[in-house]
């Protein structure tokens, strides 16, 4: 039990610190979110129009537009201009509770992906390392690849974690867990 404690608290830390890395000092993600010398009155213009703070595309349909009518009136924005916006009211700069969130959400994922690994018969450092790195390119490919087909963004950011990341705690978890 004090073996797998301690697996999952190394393991979360080595996720949290690189998330830290990758988002903050290494700029990994730097162009996921790009900047526009007309930020103040794209602002001023959302602060106008949009009341509640929440996820938009543009362009869309009213949720009460009958079935039969989506298809037509969306192929009337085919070739236009489209946005995702995510829009909040007040920038709220404390970083606490965010980060006690995501460090509990990479404690969480070790201790299933320790969980995972503990259940095969035979484990070795390559199967850990490989193993893990599954987990990472299955999450990659599902949730990141996926968004960035639809969405049509980059995801090199999100690969680049997701082989880094989960190769290190592949490689934690393949040492300590194959400790006498």
């Amino acid at each position: 039990m004090k073996k797998q404690l301690v697996a999952v608290l190394v393991g979360g830390l080595i996720l949290f610190v690189w998330q830290f890395l990758s988002w903050g000092m290494m700029l990994v993600h730097a162009d996921a979110f790009r900047y526009t010398p007309k930020q103040d009155s794209i602002l001023a213009a959302l602060e106008q129009h949009l009341g509640e703070e929440g996820n938009y595309m543009l362009p869309n349909v009213a949720p009460d537009t009958p079935p039969e009518d989506h298809q037509r009136l969306m192929e009337g924005f085919v070739g236009k201009p489209w946005a995702t916006i995510s829009y909040h009211k007040s920038l709220d700069m404390s970083m606490g509770m965010n980060m006690f969130r995501g460090l509990t959400a990479d404690l969480i994922a070790v201790f299933l992906l320790t969980w995972l690994l503990l259940k095969f018969a035979q484990l070795d450092f390559k199967t850990c390392l490989l193993a893990s790195l599954a987990v990472g390119f299955i999450g990659y490919l599902t949730i990141n690849y996926l968004n960035s087909i639809w969405f049509e963004s980059g995801s090199i950011g999100h690969l680049i974690d997701a082989v880094v990341q989960w190769g290190l705690i592949g490689a934690w978890l393949g040492w300590w867990l194959n400790r006498p």
